[in-house]
C-alpha cells in the first residue's frame, strides 16, 4: 500500500498547510503548472516527487518532468497530463492517451477546479486536484491525499483551504 499526495497548479508557491497535509506520504504527484524548481525541492523534502509540466512551466521544469507520465504503482496503471479535461470532455490528446494506455487512474490539472469522477466508458477514476497555489481565479486552495492498494485508489481525502484565510 502507498499513500499519495496529489496537487496541481502551484504556480511557484506551496502553502505550508499543503506541505503538512502531505506528511507521511510515500510519493507526491504534481499535475503541472509547477512554476519553479523551488516548489519541487520543497515537495521533495517530504517525499519523492513525480510530475508533468504544465503550460506555464519554463525549461527548468520541462527538463525535470515530461509532458505526460504513464506508470504503474501498486498494480494501478496511472496516466497524468496537465491539460486533460474530464470524463465526457477530454482534451483530444488526453483521449488518445487514455485509449492507448487504458489507465485505472487518470490525473490532470489546469482547470483549478477540484474534480473526482468515475468514467464508466473507459473504466477509470479521474482526479483533478484543483489548484494548490495562490495564482488564479480559484476561491479554494485544494490538494488530495489517497492510498493505492491492490491496483485501486482508496481512502481519498481532500484539503480545502479558503484563500482568504491564513495559509
Amino acid at each position: 500500500m502507498k499513500t499519495i499526495g496529489l496537487l496541481s497548479d502551484t504556480h511557484g508557491f506551496v502553502p505550508p498547510r499543503v506541505i503538512a497535509f502531505f506528511a507521511g506520504c510515500d510519493e507526491i504527484w504534481h499535475a503541472g503548472d509547477v512554476g519553479s524548481l523551488a516548489v519541487v525541492r520543497q515537495l521533495e523534502s517530504v517525499a519523492p516527487v513525480r510530475g508533468v509540466y504544465g503550460n506555464i512551466d519554463g525549461q527548468e521544469i520541462r527538463k525535470q518532468f515530461p509532458e505526460t507520465a504513464q506508470f504503474t504503482i501498486e498494480g494501478l496503471n496511472v496516466l497524468m497530463i496537465h491539460i486533460g479535461g474530464y470524463p465526457g470532455r477530454y482534451a483530444p490528446k488526453a483521449r488518445k492517451l487514455i485509449e492507448t494506455y487504458r489507465p485505472g487512474l487518470f490525473v490532470s490539472g489546469h482547470s483549478h477546479i477540484l474534480k473526482v469522477m468515475p468514467d464508466r466508458r473507459y473504466g477509470l477514476l479521474h482526479i483533478n486536484p484543483g489548484a494548490a497555489g495562490q495564482s488564479g481565479f480559484h476561491k479554494s486552495i485544494t490538494a488530495v491525499r489517497f492510498q493505492i492498494e491492490a491496483g485501486r485508489p482508496k481512502a481519498l481525502e481532500v484539503l480545502d483551504i479558503d484563500r482568504k484565510k491564513k495559509l
